[in-house]
């Protein structure tokens, strides 16, 4: 293996990648969704498409340093790269993810490098499916496993299922015209899955449509009902007042701000009525807080405890408040009627298998409140409605076998319908709520948790709008209408920890600590999917509920203990990293995605448990860590981390086997290593594509590569040296590096960082500046006359950026430095855009030089950030951020390339 591993030529994904592309498609992809995998059913904490497809290929493409023949200079290999970045580039927009002529490009740079086989993908903890998909889009063989069978269930959908029936007509009786023409990938499957989705809806609307009466309006005519809105309601306890109490957080149905409606409740002698009010603010605010709840009627106050008691009890019940029916254009709200309260009350339904929750579980607050059954998800009429679509699956399966379909396509069409009863429960539950100001039934998993819902919206299953079948339909159609369902995909159940794989490039994104109780929270789709394919998937079905025990999270409620659950974590996370480094191609890396967000604080500082775990674990088997990369999959409007510490934070890491022949090495001899190769390795990173706010976390990639090359580093006492210990040294050399930068600057830039650093914008007395000018070689009129310092009165100060004129010229500038350079540039991007930022820098750099700058912006964030001064923060990420291309667009004058015009974007908020 040590030989393996010094002939192992470099990939892309270990020197360098265009991350503002990646992280800018990443989050961009949060804003689609029609034809968006994710659509497909739900699954929390999938990773972007765009990041997966990007880190896969460069993972498997050779960086251009690792072929000096072709490429022998510097400038040739950064010209190369630069070609695999603009290819990178193109393949993570989302309008050009079935880009065929692109994807083979692609697979032929991925093949090239592997003598025509590239090697096959396998992810472990497959989850959502993202890493295989992305997988078999770039033409390779994908295999997705994963413990949980819902997770399983969605693989086979995505990346198994479609390539068996790529460019196959829909076999639906009633499509025998459409069959005509071409069906590429699985657009035939999909129209198949539409027709007998929508013969399922008409179907359950025989059955069970009388149970959804529509709404009488105001002038006597009938509109189709839109969601039914209700409270929980508990008894109040004073004896001389019994009122039935609504549990409502807040009784605004409707925020929008052209009009604003609300329920108020009305207290008669023994009830409480609902009626609709639209006016600016509700009559009441509320009548359940985290404190507890009161009540209407008497003003008596109940704590949650009570409410809990009560809860246990069964004696928590529900009322109605309002219907929302469709209007033109609009939602209208109306009271409560007999009619409709009479029509929510049915028998519960036959046949349904009932699931205890856990007595406690990550995320689960329900159980306190008495809801602890899978049925107790739902209100009547929403049990027999999932039961009726779930049990008509089988029928649907029937029918489509009459209509000359073989067995096999017939329960491959019954995975798809069940993946849409799925969609459908998470709109159709007692945790389903209405969101004021979309006026939308949401799904009941808004995050990754099942907290308690006072207030929810049951929406008609049958209507036109939110939450309705056919659009569950169209989102799963959609989706399925745009994997590639090409090539080899297999998805299998199977636990990590024992998974035996030779051969395979491994990428993962592994389960976060205790962050995701994935079989706790997908039992709620489980019991469904087993009604519907038991006997289609009984090697699946085989048991009541998603597995547990073997589930690779830090759960106490399991193991009795945080310690015992930490020990269960970290062993089998392990055991994984064992069986990867065991299994992987020895000619790449293997990649591990982590996203994790909690932080806990020791006598040693605060620290990521998870990124530690994860980290230490990989060290343990075997492995060096050769780069970390951030992913950044939110929209940016500001660094929301910022100030926290940088470790908890969405990194992809790339890692080999160390090398058999890895000596020892001390605290000081690790230190010199890390003294001796980060500031080259910063420079490269600050050179390339890397924001500000991202160098800390892309830093640890060079820093835990020096570090993991060692078989261990020994402390003084003896002992082996803790990761966190490491993390600590690297992030230490690296404020060393940023510091000794310094001296590339002139001394007027090397004063005003000092300044910076002590007193940021802030007066202070005109000694102090004296005395630093002194220190730094400068003077304060010197300063002064350079434009950058404000003296007077005997007080001092750094002139701010929005203080500077817009009319200055670089070239005529009598005392220039590159403290004014960098500060013009970034109030030039801010106000007055790229272009003339460009512009401003292709003169600057006539008079400075522009690396220094760049440099400046960097350490200036760095000292924003310790600060926490994140309004100074963002300015100069934004600079280094747009660094590159400024640069490149200044060389040419200051004229930007414009960007590609992107396709039409659906922006739909109603969908996960």
């Amino acid at each position: 293996m040590s030989d393996t591993l010094a002939l192992a030529k470099r990939k892309l994904i270990e020197v360098a990648l265009p991350l503002e592309a990646i992280n800018r498609e990443s989050a961009r992809e949060k804003s689609i969704r029609h034809g968006h995998p994710s659509t497909l059913h739900l699954w929390w904490a999938r990773r972007p498409l765009a990041a997966c497809r990007a880190v896969l290929f460069a993972q498997l493409v050779d960086d251009p340093s690792s072929h000096p023949d072709r490429f022998p200079t510097e400038e040739a290999q950064a010209k190369e790269r630069r070609r695999l970045f603009d290819l990178v580039e193109k393949l993570v927009v989302w309008e050009n993810a079935n880009d065929e002529a692109l994807l083979l490009q692609a697979h032929k740079e991925i093949a090239a490098c592997f003598d025509g086989k590239p090697p096959a993908i396998l992810d472990p903890f497959a989850g959502g499916g993202s890493i295989p998909l992305e997988a078999q889009r770039l033409g390779l063989e994908a295999h997705a496993s994963d413990l949980n069978p819902v997770a399983v269930l969605i693989n086979k959908a995505l990346i198994e299922i479609p390539p068996k029936w790529a460019g196959r007509p829909p076999v639906f009786a009633g499509s025998a015209e459409s069959r005509l023409g071409d069906w590429p990938r699985a657009t035939g499957l999909a129209e198949d899955v539409r027709q007998y989705g929508n013969w399922m809806r008409d179907e359950a609307e025989k059955r069970i449509g009388h149970l959804y009466p529509k709404a009488k309006l105001s002038d006597g005519s009938k509109a189709n009902v839109i969601a039914w809105l209700w409270a929980r309601t508990v008894t109040c306890p004073n004896p001389a007042c019994r009122m039935t109490v609504p549990l409502v957080n807040s009784f605004t149905v409707s925020s929008r701000s052209a009009r604003k409606v609300h329920v108020r409740p009305v207290v008669r002698s023994d009830r409480i009525d609902f009626e609709v009010e639209y006016t600016s603010r509700p009559s009441v605010a509320g009548t359940v807080s985290r404190s507890g709840a009161s009540c209407l009627s008497c003003g008596s106050t109940m704590p949650l405890s009570f409410v809990r008691e009560e809860g246990r009890a069964d004696r928590l019940g529900a009322t109605l408040m309002a219907i929302v029916a469709a209007g033109k254009r609009e939602r209208i709200y109306l009271p409560p009627t007999v009619e409709h309260i009479d029509a929510a009350y049915v028998p519960k339904p036959d046949g349904i298998v009932d699931v205890d929750l856990p007595d406690m579980a990550l995320g689960f607050r329900t159980q306190a409140y008495g809801l602890t059954r899978q049925s107790d998800f739902y209100s009547p009429r929403q049990l027999t409605a999932v039961a009726c679509l779930s049990d008509l699956v089988a029928s649907a399966r029937s029918q489509c076998l009459a209509d000359g379909a073989e067995i096999e396509y017939a329960d491959d069409l019954a995975v798809y319908l069940t993946l849409l009863i799925g969609r459908v429960a998470n709109r159709s539950s007692s945790q389903s709520f209405w969101h004021p100001g979309r006026e939308t039934v949401e799904q009941v998993f808004a995050r990754n948790a099942m907290p308690m819902i006072w207030v929810y919206a049951e929406a008609n299953l049958f209507s036109d709008s939110s939450g309705n079948i056919l659009g569950q339909l169209d989102y799963l159609v959609s989706a399925i209408e745009r994997v590639p369902a090409s090539g080899v995909g297999i998805a299998r159940q199977g636990d990590a920890t024992s998974l035996s794989a030779d051969g395979v490039v491994f990428s993962t994104d592994p389960p976060y600590y205790d962050n995701v109780p994935y079989a706790d929270l997908s039992d709620f789709f489980y019991v469904w999917h087993r009604r519907s394919l038991g006997r289609v998937l009984p090697e699946l079905y085989g048991t009541v509920v998603t597995p547990k025990a073997q589930e690779l999270i830090a759960e106490p409620a399991r193991t009795g203990s945080r310690i015992a659950a930490a020990e269960f974590f970290e062993s089998g996370l392990r055991e994984v990293f064992a069986n990867v480094v065991r299994g992987q191609d020895r000619r790449t890396p293997f990649a591990v995605f982590y996203a994790f967000k909690q932080s806990e604080t020791d006598e040693s500082g605060t620290a990521s448990t998870g990124w530690e775990t994860m980290l230490q674990a990989l060290i343990d088997v075997g492995a060096t860590i050769t780069a970390t990369w951030p992913v950044r999959t939110e929209l940016s409007g500001g660094l929301r981390e910022l100030g926290r510490n940088a470790l908890a934070s969405s990194v992809v890491l790339a890692c080999r086997s160390r090398a058999d022949a890895a000596q020892p090495t001390t605290r000081r001899g690790l230190i010199q290593a890390l003294q001796a190769e980060l500031p080259g390795a910063l420079r490269a990173l600050q050179q390339g594509s890397v924001a500000p706010v991202d160098l800390a976390q892309a830093a640890i990639g060079p820093g835990m590569a020096v570090f993991t090359r060692y078989r261990m580093v020994v402390e003084a006492d003896g002992s082996s040296m803790r990761v966190r210990t490491a993390l600590a040294l690297i992030n230490q050399v690296l404020d060393e590096v940023l510091s000794e930068q310094e001296g590339d600057f002139d001394t007027d830039t090397r004063f005003c960082v000092k300044w910076f650093d002590q007193f940021g914008w802030d007066e202070q007395p005109f000694g102090r500046a004296d005395e630093l000018s002194r220190s730094t070689n400068t003077s304060v009129d010197g300063l002064v006359r350079g434009g950058i310092f404000w003296a007077r009165a005997g007080k001092a100060r750094l002139i701010e950026q929005n203080e500077f004129s817009d009319d200055w010229d670089p070239t005529a500038d009598e005392r220039i430095s590159v403290w004014e350079v960098v500060l013009r540039l970034a109030k030039a991007l801010k106000d007055n855009g790229a272009e003339e930022a460009a512009r401003l820098m292709a003169r600057a750099g006539q008079r400075v030089d522009l690396d220094a700058a760049k440099q400046l912006a960097y350490l200036l964030f760095s000292i924003c950030e310790k600060r926490g001064w994140t309004q100074t923060a963002l300015l100069f990420n934004g600079l280094g951020t747009s660094w590159s291309d400024l640069s490149a667009a200044a060389r040419t004058g200051g004229s930007l390339t414009p960007p590609p015009v992107q396709g039409q974007l659906d922006f739909t908020s109603d969908e996960e």
